[in-house]
């Protein structure tokens, strides 16, 4: 079961790799932010297995975005992999400080406080004249082990990494959820105590799925940057992590292409929805989130399992 699943996530990303070259280039760009947006939401969704809805992630989302930038403009490294290598770095350095406090809070106090961080690094980025301030800064384009590819052949670069990383990625994941450690996130959001007697560390376990999600998040960020050629804070407002969080409800947290779907989902929505009504456009997202709530309270990806429990009857 679990290498049919890997194989249809691998399958369902190679056929985004062809969608992505056949569609028009606005679509195709879309579908980077969805898979970049997604791959940070799969934190989100592995935090929120555990009981933890984080309102802070933005923080490592920019994080990863302002490294690419910062690479990229100011240091001469261009090579992809080695930014991803540094966003990464950087994210779980800083989410390895911060979630020594953070992890140590539950509910309300966990969303709030990570709320409060992602808030910090904005207000940082917006005093720092030498990173733009509010304005923020364009990155420079991307390259790959010496090959520096052309203005047209750029997103396309951009389009491979993502999809790499949904692939790889979203199939380690799918083995964590399905592991003893991606359970005991589980474990831990029904009874702490019962966990604690097992003699399993629950501080431990919330703090290793914290640097998990927050290197998504980097990597996230990162593809977001590559692909838009530009960094602002805004990425770290509250708003971006609200995104997250939204775009999780609407997906679902029982599977973990469920990001990716309620990714995409979102990225059309909301520019259907601004072409429409540019000055209410988010009464339309709001109307939706609430209809999927409703109707399906476990996200999109509900439909999928139905539709597959049918099937096998």
């Amino acid at each position: 079961m679990q290498t049919k699943s890997i194989l249809l996530l691998i399958g369902g990303a190679l056929g985004l790799f062809v969608l992505g070259l056949l569609v028009p280039e606005w679509l195709s760009y879309l579908m980077i932010i969805a898979m970049g947006k997604g791959i940070v939401v799969l934190g989100v969704v592995l935090l929120m297995r555990a009981g933890l809805v984080s309102f802070g992630q933005g923080l490592y989302y920019c994080i990863g975005a302002y490294v690419a930038g910062t690479l990229t403009q100011f240091a001469g490294i261009s090579d992809v992999l080695l930014i991803l290598l540094a966003s990464i770095a950087a994210s779980v350095l800083v989410a390895a400080l911060v979630g020594l406090l953070l992890c140590r809070y539950r509910g309300i106090f966990f969303a709030m406080f990570s709320m409060a961080f992602s808030m910090i690094l904005y207000g940082l980025l917006v005093r720092s004249s030498v990173l733009g301030s509010t304005d923020g800064f364009n990155v420079l384009r991307p390259s790959l082990l010496g090959w520096v590819p052309s203005d047209d052949a750029s997103s396309d670069l951009v389009l491979a990494v993502a999809v790499v990383m949904v692939m790889i990625l979203g199939s380690l994941m799918w083995l964590y959820f399905r592991s003893l450690s991606g359970y005991a996130g589980e474990a831990v959001r029904e009874n702490e105590i019962r966990v604690e007697y097992l003699g399993t560390s629950v501080f431990r376990i919330i703090y290793t799925k914290y640097l998990i999600a927050a290197a998504l998040a980097g990597i996230g960020g990162t593809v977001t940057a590559l692909v838009s050629g530009h960094v602002d804070p805004e990425m770290a407002y509250w708003t971006t992590s609200g995104e997250f969080v939204f775009i999780a409800l609407m997906g679902g947290t029982s599977h973990v292409a469920a990001p990716m779907v309620g990714a995409g989902l979102f990225e059309l929505l909301r520019t259907y929805a601004f072409a429409i009504a540019p000055y209410t456009w988010q009464m339309i997202l709001g109307s939706t989130l609430l209809l999927i709530i409703i109707f399906l309270p476990s996200g999109l990806w509900s439909l999928v399992s139905r539709f597959s429990r049918q099937a096998r009857g």
